[in-house]
């Protein structure tokens, strides 16, 4: 199963930006280094999978100088049943400018 989700916030800054809309692999196995969706209290985020610990994956922003970013900095590692999927590709904007 699949899902779309639109990106908001410059956390993962460069890699994805504000507005970017991604294609999800719902329950994809992840490793590390994949970018992941992941269920929070204050709603859905998409970050980097940095490691997997006993209590889930510990995941990161890309920039951690982002203004209200919010990861495993600020509430730990997120248990696997909140990791809703892979992010498997941007597929808006086609293209982006060089700025």
């Amino acid at each position: 199963m699949f899902t779309t989700v639109r990106v908001a916030g410059d956390s993962m800054s460069p890699a994805l930006r504000p507005g970017d809309c991604l294609l999800v692999r719902l329950r994809a196995p992840i490793r590390e280094g994949d970018l992941v969706v992941a269920r929070r209290p204050h709603g859905l985020i998409v970050k980097r999978a940095f490691r997997r610990t006993d209590e889930g994956w510990w995941l990161e922003s890309d920039n951690q100088k982002a203004p209200g970013r919010q990861d495993s900095w600020n509430f730990g590692a997120v248990p696997e049943p909140d990791i809703l999927g892979r992010v498997l590709l941007r597929y808006w904007p086609f293209r982006r400018s060089a700025s």
